[in-house]
């Protein structure tokens, strides 16, 4: 006689809604578009500032927070694990660097500072479940943090996207290499950068190419 056990009816619901949850844990373009994220004013001043502070690779997230100038007060960088694409597992690793990187901002009435995500990645600028992904982890991470949810960029060999609105440029790109910040040009005076391993640096303006 063989005995066994057969998988109860509770483990077999959570295994087949488990990947229904992953896809709930996303947002679409047009939802993104809907969710009244902010404009970036200098959006390449941003996003070659953090690709000389951080180099990116394939897989690596940045995470930096905005003040009402537009300048980066803090960020981080962290390369994602080798998972399947799940909202609440990037909005965990978000808000984990988010709050060694800066105080939260929940005693605010309404949130001073916004979060914008750079994402170097393989493939084309075209949005990606992925990106969907992402999108839902910095959308929650900004609230748990008390922050605005700012821009997605996404970084890839043909070069940087701001998803959902359409404006982007070929440098810098996944394959390029990061420009010294001694040698970039100061717009303004810059506020203080916190970097994930707590060092304070200033953060120097990127002209535009």
């Amino acid at each position: 006689m063989t005995f066994g056990f057969a998988p109860s009816a509770a483990t077999s619901i959570s295994a087949s809604a488990a990947p229904a949850n992953r896809l709930a844990r996303t947002l679409e373009p047009a939802e993104w578009a809907e969710a009244g994220i902010p404009l970036l004013r200098r959006p390449r001043e941003v996003v070659t500032g953090l690709h000389a502070r951080h180099g990116p690779d394939p897989a690596t997230a940045v995470v930096a927070v905005l003040d009402h100038e537009e300048r980066v007060t803090a960020s981080a960088s962290f390369v994602r694990r080798a998972t399947a694409a799940d909202g609440w597992e990037f909005r965990n690793a978000l808000l984990a660097h988010l709050r060694r990187v800066i105080p939260h901002d929940l005693r605010l009435r309404a949130p001073v500072r916004t979060a914008v995500l750079l994402y170097c990645r393989e493939g084309d600028e075209r949005w990606t479940e992925e990106d969907g992904a992402w999108m839902w982890g910095l959308r929650d991470a900004c609230t748990l943090h008390g922050l605005r949810c700012g821009a997605y960029i996404t970084l890839t060999r043909g070069g940087w996207q701001v998803l959902g609105e359409g404006r982007g440029g070929r440098r810098p790109n996944a394959l390029s290499r990061p420009a010294a910040l001694g040698d970039t040009s100061l717009g303004q005076e810059t506020a203080p950068l916190r970097t994930g391993g707590g060092a304070a640096h200033a953060l120097r303006r990127t002209a535009a190419r």
